[in-house]
């Protein structure tokens, strides 16, 4: 007598079977997901009614005044200050133009599908004409000292330049830290830890006041460079550990195997060790970038108005300076949208490369 064949258990798919499981799957659960939603019900509702029910669009200072939400009008009216700072308002499409084309190049080159030569070749090309449109002084445009830069392109500015030049930096100095050469050792642990246990602020300062002392007679360097050397060595040393932690958790397989295929030590830390030191660091490292671009806001203390500058100073005009917090919220948005792109990227491209490795 042959026995019934049994069968499978049935699985639940779909929001529904996710929602009992993840939100409802034990007592606990139930009761902080019951809290969520009661407390949800109570905040969103009102900062609804705040934020677009009962907010004020025009810029009409009267009727910000008389009304309960918020006052958007502060934006609209301030808005070419607070995007473009002190920069000339009738040339201030020049700092639009090259924002857009900041922005182009670097959605295309977090698309890894445009990796080559022509993306080198396209950055190559489109700084130095996004420095004439900033700078100008040729081709017919008026000449904008880089005191005159402010808004969210100096925000965009400092960071990506930020970014971009401390991370070859950081590789070295970790590189260094680790290196069997006493004197390149020593040299890269002190310059680490020095800049490690200084706050930002303080490399702001020294560089805005310090650095053209140590020059030759007639030689300076303008407050912006200054600025951006400052917050790349700062970024540099915190980036640094972050590889190294990546390196040292790398198994010792890897960079013996590549010894005894006699391969050179850049050869073997360029394509073998690095590569993959570095796929475990993504979310330290994403991290430290995220820090760098809200850490931009510094550079209002040396003289620079950067985007979060800019709003201050717009909110310090007698008429909407009751409506500074709006400002400020404002600013918080456009940030939050800025770090959370950049955590998803991080997520992405981490979940991209594991699935690679897989």
């Amino acid at each position: 007598m042959s026995t019934p064949a049994m069968k499978p258990p049935i699985t639940q798919s779909g929001p529904i079977a996710w929602v009992k499981v993840n939100l409802f799957g034990t007592i606990g659960n139930s009761i902080i997901t019951i809290v969520m939603i009661a407390f949800l019900a109570m905040v969103i509702p009102p900062a609804v009614e705040w934020a677009f029910t009962n907010a004020v669009w025009m810029a009409d200072n009267a009727a910000c005044r008389a009304a309960t939400g918020a006052c958007w009008g502060f934006i609209t009216e301030k808005h070419r200050f607070i995007f473009f700072g002190t920069y000339p308002y009738e040339e201030q499409w020049r700092p639009l133009i090259m924002m857009v084309m900041l922005l182009t190049l670097i959605l295309l080159t977090l698309n890894t599908s445009f990796w080559g030569r022509t993306l080198w070749i396209s950055w190559i090309v489109a700084l130095p004409i996004m420095y004439i449109l900033m700078q100008g002084g040729i081709l017919g445009l008026t000449f904008v000292t880089t005191t005159q830069w402010g808004g969210m392109p100096l925000t965009l500015i400092l960071s990506t330049f930020g970014i971009v030049a401390s991370f070859p930096l950081a590789v070295l100095l970790a590189l260094g830290r680790r290196s069997e050469l006493p004197a390149i050792k020593l040299i890269s642990i002190i310059f680490i830890e020095f800049i490690r246990g200084v706050p930002l602020i303080t490399l702001l300062f020294m560089a805005s006041l310090m650095i053209n002392l140590f020059l030759p007679e007639g030689l300076s360097f303008d407050k912006l460079l200054r600025a951006q050397i400052a917050i790349i060595i700062f970024v540099a040393a915190y980036t640094a550990e972050v590889i190294r932690g990546g390196l040292q958790a790398l198994p010792r397989g890897q960079e013996e195997a590549a010894d005894a295929l006699g391969l050179s030590y850049w050869y073997k830390m360029g394509f073998i060790v690095l590569p993959q030191a570095l796929k475990l660091v993504i979310p330290p490292m994403i991290n430290n970038f995220i820090g760098l671009f809200k850490d931009t806001t510094l550079v209002s203390i040396i003289g620079l108005y950067d985007f979060l500058g800019a709003v201050r100073t717009a909110g310090s005009d007698t008429v909407w300076r009751v409506f500074f917090v709006d400002g400020i919220i404002f600013a918080a948005i456009v940030y939050f949208i800025f770090c959370y792109g950049m955590a998803l990227y991080g997520r992405y491209l981490e979940e991209r490369l594991n699935a690679e490795r897989r």
